[in-house]
């Protein structure tokens, strides 16, 4: 039997054009021909972030442009918005990583609140903001506009945020929200297998890298800034993932960026709605959750484990539990990537099929 389609907040399924695409001719990335590939991805992939600066290419998972950001920036001390698995591992990577850290933390499923990040900064001694805009764990949908607001009503405030799972699956526009450092791994909403992180930097995010003389070399924003101007990257690039981009890039555009939003958020409504049917009660509050994903509060009655087994097994297909602390507690159903009506509507008629044999 083949692998189950996955359902599951990342890696999502990837089309069998994307795995075509991987398979493009090798080339060295000291040359013209890599040089050629690196430019021929820049336009579209700046249109998915909306900003005219480059978007560099990290051969490596978000974290290490997450703890990139850190090493880059951090000088005083550092924000971390807390509000589930991945912003909260963002704050132990601060500490780790030797910085002044502070958070404000809220009960996994809510959003974090604006003026909660206006008091904190107002403290003073704050030089950079970390911030999930869609944070995977949960499917909390972070008001990402207002907090930019307030982080750039604070002179020397730097805001990082982390587009894992929403990139591509809704608007983001980069420039006009002022954002310092946005990033995003490629296995989520993009829709490619892991193994490549994208993030685009500002001008105020490369000078505070340049006076920071412990920002390491893998993870270096000067360092990839002055490759780029040379359209190329500072080590060695997964170049199979960076054809597989382009493709997903063009794919993109071919379809309009509004109507994959459209499809995004459509999408997500066929779950919203078949969770409504059956009584589960998603853990975000009504205006903070996800485009991209759902997560449900498991009732009681269901034998979580065993349905999700069954789903595999039965129909080859796959959804996710709960993650960290609310495991065994939630589910989560992805919508992000390549979905359309008609996978949506089979994967849920598949969990139909299998939910009358584990509901008590």
């Amino acid at each position: 039997m083949s692998k189950p389609k996955l359902f599951i907040p990342g890696p999502v399924d990837v089309a069998p054009e994307t795995y075509a695409a991987m398979a493009g001719p090798g080339i060295g990335h000291r040359g013209k021909d890599f040089e050629e590939l690196y430019a021929s991805i820049q336009p579209g992939i700046r249109q998915v972030v909306g900003t005219t600066r480059p978007v560099f290419f990290s051969t490596s998972s978000a974290w290490g442009v997450m703890e990139g950001c850190i090493r880059n920036l951090v000088k005083t001390k550092v924000l971390n918005l807390c509000c589930g698995a991945f912003s909260d591992k963002w704050y132990g990577v601060a500490q780790s990583c030797g910085k002044d850290a502070e958070k404000i933390q809220v009960e996994w499923g809510q959003p974090i609140d604006p003026e909660a990040v206006r008091a904190k900064l107002a403290e003073g001694g704050f030089d950079t903001v970390t911030l999930v805009h869609n944070e995977t764990s949960t499917g909390v949908l972070n008001p990402l506009e207002e907090i930019a607001e307030i982080v750039n009503s604070f002179d020397g405030v730097l805001l990082v945020v982390d587009t894992v799972s929403s990139l591509s699956a809704m608007p983001i526009n980069f420039d006009k929200l002022g954002i310092d450092v946005l990033l995003a791994g490629v296995q989520k909403a993009i829709a490619l297998p892991p193994g490549l992180a994208v993030f685009v930097t500002s001008d105020a995010a490369l000078e505070r890298a340049a006076t920071i003389n412990d920002r390491g070399y893998y993870f270096d924003f000067c360092e990839f800034a002055k490759n780029d101007a040379k359209d190329n990257t500072p080590s060695t690039p997964a170049i199979p993932h960076l054809y597989a981009l382009r493709e997903r890039v063009n794919v993109m555009l071919e379809e309009g960026l509004e109507a994959r939003f459209a499809r995004h958020k459509s999408n997500n409504e066929l779950v919203h709605e078949w969770g409504k049917r059956h009584g589960f009660e998603l853990l975000p509050p009504e205006g903070s959750r996800s485009l991209s994903l759902s997560c449900f509060i498991t009732p009681d009655n269901l034998d979580q484990a065993g349905w999700i087994k069954s789903i595999i097994t039965n129909h080859n297909i796959a959804i996710n539990g709960g993650y960290g602390k609310i495991k065994g507690k939630t589910f989560r159903i992805s919508n992000m990537g390549n979905e359309t009506t008609e996978t949506m509507l089979e994967m849920l008629a598949a969990l139909d099929a299998e939910l009358p044999k584990f509901l008590s």
